[in-house]
Order: C-alpha cells, then sequence, then structure tokens
C-alpha cells in the first residue's frame, strides 16, 4: 500500500491531480482498475493518502536535519531551508492549484501543516540559537517566525511570480541569509559569514 501511495505521489507531483483519472493511475501502475479499488474507495481518498503521505515524508525529512550531529541552529536551519527548496522544486504547481480549487478540505491540512508545524520548528530553532548564544534575544520571534512561513506560502501564490525567474536554491538561499542576519548576534554573524561557502 506504501508502495502503491509513493508512486502515485510521483505521477501527482509530474502531472498534478485533476488531469489524472483513476484509469491513468492503473495504467501507470500497472494494475487493473478493480486493483486500485481494494486500496482506495474513490479519487478523493487517493488524493489523501497521497497528501497524509508527502507531508509524512516531510515531517521525516526536517527530523533528519534536527538530528544531524555536530551542527548548530543556524546549520540546521540551512538545511532546513534546502529541503523545503528540493521539495516545493520537485512539485508541480498545478498540483498546488488543484488542491485549492477541488480538494479544500485537503488543501486546509497542507496550510495547517505549514503554519503549525513548520512554525513550531522555526520557533524552536530559534529558542535553540538563543541558547547557544547565535541569535538575539530582544525580538518578538512570534512575528518573525510566523513572517518566515508566509515566504515559504508565497512560493505557491501569484505573488512569486516576480521571483520565478530566479533558481529556486538563490531565492530560499538568499531569504535564509537575510533572515540570520536579522536575528543573529555578533557570534551568529560571525558564524554565518565564515560558512557562507559550505552553504553555496
Amino acid at each position: 500500500m506504501q508502495e502503491i501511495v509513493r508512486k502515485i505521489s510521483e505521477i501527482y507531483l509530474r502531472y498534478g491531480i485533476r488531469s489524472v483519472t483513476m484509469d491513468d493511475l492503473a495504467r501507470e501502475l500497472g494494475v487493473s482498475k478493480k486493483t486500485l479499488y481494494l486500496h482506495f474507495k474513490d479519487k478523493n481518498d487517493v488524493v489523501r493518502k497521497v497528501i497524509h503521505y508527502l507531508i509524512e515524508n516531510q515531517k521525516c525529512g526536517i527530523q533528519e536535519v534536527l538530528e544531524h550531529p555536530g551542527s548548530n541552529a543556524i546549520d540546521k536551519l540551512m538545511m532546513m531551508t534546502r529541503f523545503f527548496a528540493e521539495h516545493l522544486k520537485n512539485s508541480n504547481a498545478s498540483l498546488t492549484y488543484d488542491l485549492q480549487k477541488h480538494y479544500a478540505d485537503v488543501w486546509d491540512e497542507v496550510i495547517e501543516f505549514k503554519r503549525e508545524e513548520v512554525f513550531k520548528h522555526i520557533m524552536d530553532n530559534i529558542n535553540t540559537g538563543i541558547s547557544e548564544g547565535l541569535y538575539r534575544d530582544d525580538l518578538n520571534y512570534e512575528i518573525i517566525a510566523r513572517a518566515y512561513v508566509s515566504r515559504m506560502e508565497m512560493y505557491q501564490t501569484d505573488l512569486w511570480e516576480p521571483l520565478s525567474r530566479y533558481p529556486l536554491e538563490e531565492v530560499f538561499r538568499t531569504l535564509f541569509i537575510y533572515h540570520i542576519r536579522g536575528i543573529a548576534n555578533n557570534n551568529g554573524l560571525n558564524y554565518l559569514d565564515k560558512n557562507m561557502e559550505k552553504w553555496k
């Protein structure tokens, strides 16, 4: 079942959701449509399970970053930023459009994940950075963390259009540097300057 959901997620990421029928999925997977319906009630069920799978994948990816040995808050935020950029780069714009227009309840789950789960990790990163003596402790970090999450959401809206001529990795790296320069103390800024090369 997990392998089927994984393969369908790759199809949706490539082509979007609306244009892919259950017949298309059965053909791509090399199974009968009847077999497909043994695993899913209908297309809505397929979409929900695929999105849950993608969200769990993101959670696992974030966890790997958080458990990376020998890295401080700045390193971990850079790795997390790269992870998000890679995930978004592999996503088809029509997937987001299809979710928003035709599967609003599933899209709400995606937004909740970003606004709550990702927000929590950014806040944790900030608290870690403060305790490590890398970030300032005199800012309203809820505002900053919410703004960070909002910038990620911007990628999936028309607001991203003016930035679309730049490689996604460059945009995310620039925003990462902008973010760190705004919250780091002198120790953090020195660390950032010394390690810029390894983040290219």
